[in-house]
């Protein structure tokens, strides 16, 4: 992806719609505009024109906007058109763009590369850019405005000048504690400060992360065989995701079905009935992927005898089939259903909904991602290590390591392979 060229790309939905928007950003944004519209408007006004190609051939009337660089959303000049949103105009239009020196087509996530690469946003917008545009539910949205709006940047850029200052305080004590021309208050005051950021940074690497917002919570529906778990899954999800039938050992397999409630992404997991012996080789498999799949649970719905259940810090005791006057009855903490009549539903959707909420991050604040904590998890180590030396080299060493380990968070350090897979994330225009 070559900085100096000039990309283009169709950067709504695909056609066709009712308005398409085509983005050009490069040193030749502005001249190819012109070429193709005969004129441009002043910055940031929208304004009619009639776009032809290099014969004169009219290819639509579309509005045109201009925003010159470096305050643009790529960091450099950028034109937008806003042309009719058929597939023909759609393609005629970007073929007199393909057709102009110097234009070639945007690879997968170049425009938001570009914005990060001229200092528009940090690597971490770019990820929860990312994730907004992949956002399912409401929650997802949430987390992916917080992190792409800055929040968890401007807490990443004030733990770095904490380091930096510390860093300094460090520096002073080896270059001039000799002349007694530095505090020994300096000493308590970095041994102090370092375990406050080892602190608060420990308690963000703990706190729940985007992974279970994005690939939603694990419910596991677990008991023995006929126990109702299928149908109460299908009832779950609303529709036939599971086979339902009299016969024992049904359900052989774990059977995943993703599903939004409430605005949270859940993935149920209907699974294989559990007894103590079979002489089924293939159910003997399916129990044991059913005792896994009740270990990796975030939260478990047991529809066995009461108390039976594995010991999981979220099991919900349900009674199920409460239709049948024959059914497993369970004490007053068990939530009683039955998927047929509907009845209990509502107060089992609001247990796992509860449940949730308490495994999830909190509305309105980001999560951060496997590559994030991996870096805080390094910052906080070189923290502890630099507040409990006595070492004021091996503290200086420490610090250092902590403030790579925020730079790189933020992408002031990266790889290019690092850039690859991320913005590779994105759509063409984006």
């Amino acid at each position: 992806m070559p900085a100096g060229d000039t990309i283009f790309a169709l950067s709504s939905g695909a056609p066709p719609a009712a308005i398409a928007v085509l983005r050009i950003s490069g040193p030749r944004a502005v001249n190819s505009a012109e070429a193709l519209a005969g004129s441009v408007p002043e910055a940031r006004r929208a304004s009619l024109r009639t776009l032809r190609d290099a014969s004169g051939e009219v290819l639509d009337r579309a509005l045109l906007l201009v925003f010159p660089g470096p305050d643009s959303a790529t960091g450099e000049d950028l034109v937008e058109l806003h042309v009719h949103g058929g597939r023909a105009v759609v393609r005629a239009v970007s073929a007199a763009l393909a057709a102009m020196p110097g234009l070639r087509a945007a690879e997968p996530g170049e425009f938001t590369r570009r914005a990060f690469l001229n200092g528009r946003m940090d690597l971490n917008e770019a990820e929860g850019l990312a994730d907004l545009l992949s956002a399912e539910t409401e929650w997802q949205r949430r987390a992916a405005g917080a992190m792409m709006g800055g929040a968890f940047s401007r807490r990443i850029e004030q733990w770095r000048q904490d380091v930096l200052a510390l860093s300094a305080l460090t520096e002073a004590e080896l270059d001039f504690s000799d002349e007694g021309d530095v505090e020994t208050q300096n000493n308590v005051e970095i041994t102090d400060s370092c375990k406050r950021l080892h602190d608060a940074i420990c308690t963000l690497v703990r706190a729940p992360g985007v992974e279970k917002l994005r690939d939603g919570l694990r419910v596991v529906l677990g008991g023995p065989p006929n126990s109702g778990k299928s149908t109460l899954l299908n009832a779950l999800v609303a529709r036939e995701a599971a086979i339902v039938s009299d016969i024992a050992g049904t359900t052989r397999d774990v059977i995943e079905v993703p599903v939004s409630i409430g605005g949270i992404a859940f993935l149920f997991l209907d699974t294989a009935g559990l007894r103590d012996t079979t002489d089924d080789r293939i159910e003997a498999i399916g129990i044991e992927r059913t005792h896994a799949a009740m270990e990796s649970a975030d939260i478990l719905l047991w529809l066995g005898e009461e108390g039976a259940g594995p010991d999981h810090p979220n099991l919900v005791e349900v009674e199920a089939k409460a239709d049948d006057p024959a059914h497993l009855r369970k004490g007053s903490g068990a939530v009683k259903v039955s998927a047929k009549t509907e009845e209990g539903m509502a107060d089992l959707v609001a247990t796992l909904t509860k449940k949730a909420k308490g495994l999830l991050p909190p509305p309105d604040q980001f999560a951060i991602n496997a590559r994030q904590r991996t870096l805080l998890a390094q910052c906080a180590d070189a923290l502890q290590q630099a507040g409990e030396t006595q070492d004021w080299l091996i503290t200086a060493e420490n610090l250092r390591q902590a403030r790579l380990a925020l730079d790189a968070l933020t992408g002031r350090a990266h790889t290019e392979d690092l850039l690859d897979t991320l913005f590779g994330r994105f759509c063409v225009g984006k």
